[in-house]
């Protein structure tokens, strides 16, 4: 646990000084769009590649966008009709806002703009799906091998020998200690299904093209999600004493009349998911971006000059490579880290009575 620690805060280290690097060549962004007539905004790519959005962007071919429409479903507010389209047949009225994330948003007819009912199957949905379809082809497949073994068998070899040893792992050494003897047992499928889910995210983002590349578990609403699944697990299934160090902790009275200590306590109720959904958005984001980042840099340098050109792409393949053997290891330190947390706060909602 101590040596987990000292790797993430080498993690942190690193990023930091990277993202200050790509702080020291925004001036040179600046000079190449002087001497050009088309500017290379760094920010706005990295930030439109990093949202969500109701289209796949595949790649950019002679000036034309060359993506998979997604199918658009909303709602209109004005008229109550359900609207199933495309980003090329958006009904009148409905526009695209570039000050919201380029969501979708009604005109009404006195001249507001209202948010629609959105249903939409958008690139993190599309790229959550996917990544569900891997997951279960993978254990379908691991499971088949059990059924057809015979007691002679020797142990699983192999993919599915190494999906025994990593399941055995986060059972054997995160889950089952930290929640506890008594409670594992109806919380390892969940904890489970949670690490392997932003391990297969984190892993499937990471390649560059369709069918990844999404950045789901930087969006900070899937992040939410999963911190909300954990502290309804913490919060319905918690026991009597988990609830009496809330409203009745051992502690001088003065502080429990007051009430110092129980309002302490019921905020901690929702810092500590807020704390799984930022640690998993923010590391997550920030991988991505840096990433984006010096790919932007190969452009910027060729639109600076022959020299600049050479001298920056070999610096930007150097960084990529090593940027993306981190994310690698990152991909399974989020994974580990979240699990790990949320069965340390699920253990912390079934503590027993001690007696003195």
């Amino acid at each position: 646990m101590y040596k987990m620690n000292i790797d993430i805060k080498i993690m942190r280290k690193i990023k930091a000084i990277l993202f200050l690097t790509m702080m020291m060549l925004a001036p040179m962004q600046s000079h190449a769009n002087e001497g050009n007539n088309s500017k290379l905004d760094i920010s706005e790519i990295v930030l439109e590649h990093l949202s969500d959005s109701y289209e796949w962007h595949i790649t950019t071919y002679n000036g034309k966008y060359l993506s998979i429409p997604l199918p658009i479903i909303i709602r209109s507010e004005s008229t109550g009709e359900w609207h199933f389209c495309t980003v090329h047949s958006l009904p009148k009225g409905f526009f695209f806002d570039k000050n919201h994330h380029g969501k979708i948003y009604e005109r009404l007819e006195d001249g507001s703009s209202v948010r629609p009912i959105d249903l939409s199957i958008t690139k993190a949905v599309l790229q959550i799906w996917i990544v569900v379809i891997i997951l279960i082809i993978v254990f379908l497949s691991c499971a088949r091998w059990y059924t057809q073994r015979n007691e002679k068998s020797d142990a699983p070899k192999g993919f599915v020998g190494a999906m025994e040893m990593l399941v055995m792992t986060i059972h054997d050494e995160v889950i089952r200690p930290s929640v506890g003897e008594k409670h594992y047992k109806q919380y390892a499928p969940y904890l489970l299904t949670v690490f392997f889910f932003i391990l297969a995210c984190n892993l499937v983002g990471l390649i560059p093209i369709f069918p990844g590349g999404a950045n789901v578990t930087g969006n900070i609403n899937i992040t939410m999600f999963l911190a909300v699944c954990t502290m309804l697990a913490i919060n319905l299934f918690g026991n009597k004493e988990y609830w009496k160090e809330i409203f009745w902790p051992e502690v001088p009275i003065f502080l429990k009349v007051i009430p110092l200590m129980p309002v302490i306590e019921l905020f901690g109720i929702f810092t500590k998911p807020f704390a799984l959904m930022i640690r998993l958005f923010a590391n997550m984001m920030a991988g991505h971006a840096v990433i984006l980042s010096f790919t932007c840099v190969i452009f910027l340098g060729w639109s600076m000059g022959v020299g600049y050109g050479i001298g920056l792409n070999l610096f930007s393949v150097i960084m990529l490579l090593f940027m993306n053997c981190l994310e690698l290891l990152v991909a399974f330190v989020q994974a580990y880290v979240f699990t790990l947390l949320s069965a340390v706060f699920i253990g912390m909602a079934h503590k027993e009575h001690e007696v003195e």
